[in-house]
């Protein structure tokens, strides 16, 4: 992994981006001098790039591109025949915008889209059975040595099991007094890449063994650090009282932040726009289904605290919380039929576009919870009430990487999320969430 703005990015995802974009640019580049013959080898070539981008664009807003992607065989196959069949009318739309005739690139042939569609089936099948054989041969993993105790060292084994199996590979756990385990002559033979100290052994390694390991290439990484790295979330249980103060993410200046308002404004308006008549068509729906209100107003702290009244869709019966504040449950029976619909497809968090013009919540950010529960959570969970540190959002870090939670552990989980957000907050990284969040609404993820 590489840091770009302070969050953590595999770099074997961007070859296998690479792997995907440059023969669709080479088949675009032959197509269109072909066609174009009085354009220059310059036009061609920056057409061929626009109409490339628009197809490798479309795979990664399907989450194509995600690590984690070769560890789940179903949705590797679901999403990869999606994404054939999306790029095409993105192949087209960027045809246009480039004044290009879209019948003269896909040729004369009623078949031709078809061709399309199955040699990108092709493509994608063959890049990623590849590159999950290389997993398999461990040809992209890095040669890691941990040092510590067996039983700390299965913190650091979890993490790369759980998201990063094949791009890492322990090659043993050596005790901190262990001179000839940690000698550079002997890494550099074990070709180690990087060392991970736990906590616990930190005090007792050799400090010169390690500065000259890092004088020749080595990596050294606490095993706090190289969990949030891989895992790209925060170890709760590890994270110091003062963790706020030497946050990057909340430590931007005024001009980001004027810029980070700004775009919320523009996405915000943007998006109404477009989805007016879905808006329109939801609140018919709503009204027509059951009595009550369309428009649902519910309490919910957002920053610093301060609490504020948040809209959404009415989803439910009238009655759902006539017995007290309770989370949504699988195939709960207070949804209604077109509560349940809103809700899959995230229609339901539209008009929290508002709270976002108001200022009161962002287009990115931890998901805004009710006084009742932050309350109930705050007691159980360290560290829970860090996460109005920044205004809550419609999407976020969280929701892009976590199953929809209904209990405490899950509010726990998707805390170490939300931490990490705060603590590498970025613009950058509000880009990779709302890119995240078209995979998440496409393929519902985590909606209940």
């Amino acid at each position: 992994m590489t840091r770009i703005f302070g969050h953590f990015v595999a770099l074997e995802m961007a070859g296998l981006w690479l792997l995907d974009f440059l023969p669709c640019l080479l088949v675009f580049d032959i197509l269109l001098s072909q066609g174009n013959a009085t354009w220059s080898d310059i036009t061609v070539l920056q057409h061929a790039t626009a109409l490339a981008f628009a197809v490798s664009g479309t795979w990664t807003l399907l989450g194509l591109y995600q690590p984690d992607i070769f560890l789940r065989t179903n949705r590797l196959l679901v999403s990869t025949a999606t994404g054939a069949i999306l790029a095409l009318p993105a192949l087209i739309a960027t045809a246009y915008v480039c004044g290009i005739d879209p019948a003269g690139l896909l040729g004369p042939s009623p078949l031709r889209p078809l061709q399309f569609v199955l040699s990108w089936v092709a493509l994608l099948f063959a890049t990623r059975a590849l590159f999950r054989i290389a997993l398999q041969l461990n040809l992209f993993a890095r040669a890691v040595l941990i040092v510590g105790s067996p039983a700390d060292a299965a913190r650091i084994r979890g993490a790369i099991d759980q998201v990063r199996a094949g791009f890492f590979r322990v090659v043993g756990i050596a005790a901190p007094d262990n001179a000839h385990a940690l000698a550079p002559a002997e890494l550099g033979r074990r070709r180690v890449w990087a060392v991970v100290v736990t906590e616990e052994a930190r005090g007792a390694l050799p400090q010169d063994t390690i500065m000259r390991g890092k004088a020749v290439g080595l990596h050294v990484f606490s095993d706090v650090e190289f969990r949030e790295q891989q895992l790209r979330r925060i170890d709760i249980d590890r994270l110091a009282p003062d963790w706020m103060l030497f946050a990057p993410g909340l430590t931007r200046g005024a001009p980001e932040q004027a810029l980070r308002r700004l775009a919320d404004i523009a996405l915000s308006l943007g998006v109404l726009l477009f989805t007016l008549p879905v808006i329109l068509l939801a609140a018919l729906m709503i009204a027509a289904e059951s009595p009550g209100p369309v428009l649902y107003r519910q309490e919910r702290v957002g920053l610093h605290g301060r609490s504020f009244t948040l809209l959404k869709f009415r989803s439910m019966r009238t009655d759902a919380e006539a017995n007290g504040p309770a989370w949504a449950r699988p195939n709960d029976s207070r949804v209604t039929r077109i509560g349940s619909f809103l809700r899959r497809t995230r229609i339901d968090e539209l008009p929290q576009l508002f709270n976002v013009l108001r200022g009161e919540m962002s287009f990115v950010g931890p998901r805004p919870e009710r006084p009742h529960f932050v309350e109930k959570l705050a007691a159980v969970i360290p560290r829970y009430n860090d996460r109005a540190a920044v205004k809550p959002g419609i999407t976020g870090w969280a929701q892009v990487n976590y199953p929809y939670g209904a209990s405490i552990e899950d509010a726990r989980q998707k805390l170490s999320y939300d931490l990490y957000y705060i603590k590498r907050r970025s613009l950058f990284l509000d880009l990779l969430i709302l890119v995240a969040t078209v995979r998440v609404i496409l393929f519902q993820d985590g909606a209940r």
